[in-house]
């Protein structure tokens, strides 16, 4: 009995060893680009977050062109995948067959896997001619009196990264978002069914408000997932380092600044600048996680799903 107990004991310290390396690697990374980025943010201080001058050859770095695109960008792909997305969710959880609605969720894990590169150049190939021959001429037509849809169409720009942004979260917050609602006690649809309400009334009035802090975390899943994409967003944004108020005007963001630049820095302020930027979208995207793992946690813990 005691060599039971002490195997267990040694199984326990070894798992604790393991969970606490995630937090020790965390915590890690933090403090290696908190030392990394000192000379910068001792030279621009906060200030550093609120300018626009990004001019390596002369040394001053400001990150808000960065921060500007970046957080842009992410809202253009959730106004565009949040809809679709949950309206997915919804139909896949509650309303579809079964089997069709394991087909379809198996097939949009599939996507969730594709790598960002991929998406870039279907991006390069498709989106762009799209939006530049079609979707941004229409918008400006239509509504070019309002600033955000004026100026020439390149078609490349902050509309088509927050377009692919949304293609790329799409998955996500349908998977996620469907988890949430099948996570809603059967008991709950089944009183609203009884109460002479449709499948449809049941749907939105009982079974979506019940599992709205899961479709919010699903929402914030995806928002992390924006603001940190790279490699697809570099591949369509047209990275200019300057504010556009068009929709239709190339510029930065945060993640494409890093992997246009970092190679090429040629002095130790030019690297500390972009090592500062890198820590701002750590910082953000870890707030991010957290939430949003919170959010369905909350909801996981609030009853059972469906039966099977």
């Amino acid at each position: 009995m005691a060599s039971l107990r002490g195997a267990d004991g040694v199984a326990h310290l070894v798992a604790l060893i393991f969970a606490s390396s995630v937090l020790l690697v965390t915590v890690c990374l933090v403090w290696e680009l908190w030392i990394n980025s000192a000379p910068s943010r001792a030279k621009f201080g906060l200030s550093f977050l609120v300018t626009q001058d990004w001019d390596p050859s002369n040394g001053q770095f400001g990150a808000l062109p960065f921060i500007y695109g970046t957080v842009l960008t992410s809202v253009i792909a959730l106004i565009i995948s949040v809809p679709l997305g949950v309206g997915a969710a919804i139909f896949l959880a509650e309303l579809a067959p079964r089997r069709l609605s394991e087909s379809c969720t198996f097939l949009i894990e599939l996507l969730a896997a594709v790598p960002s590169v991929i998406y870039g150049l279907i991006a390069i190939f498709t989106l762009v001619p799209l939006m530049r021959q079609y979707v941004e001429p229409f918008l400006k037509h239509t509504l070019g009196f309002i600033p955000l849809f004026s100026g020439p169409a390149f078609g490349g720009g902050y509309l088509t990264a927050g377009v692919i942004l949304a293609i790329m979260t799409f998955p996500f917050i349908i998977s996620i978002s469907r988890e949430a609602l099948l996570e809603v006690p059967r008991d709950q649809r089944e009183a609203a069914l009884a109460l002479g309400a449709t499948q449809w009334e049941s749907t939105i009035q009982v079974v979506v408000p019940f599992a709205r802090l899961g479709i919010f975390g699903s929402i914030f899943l995806g928002l992390a997932r924006a603001l940190g994409e790279t490699m697809a967003v570099t591949m369509v944004i047209g990275n200019d380092a300057s504010l556009h108020a068009s929709l239709f005007a190339p510029g930065y963001t945060i993640a494409s600044v890093i992997a246009n630049e970092f190679a090429e820095a040629s002095d130790d302020l030019h690297l500390s600048a972009l090592i500062e930027v890198g820590l701002v979208l750590f910082l953000i995207t870890i707030v991010i996680n957290a939430l949003a793992r919170v959010l369905v946690v909350a909801t996981a813990g609030r009853g059972t799903g469906r039966a099977s």
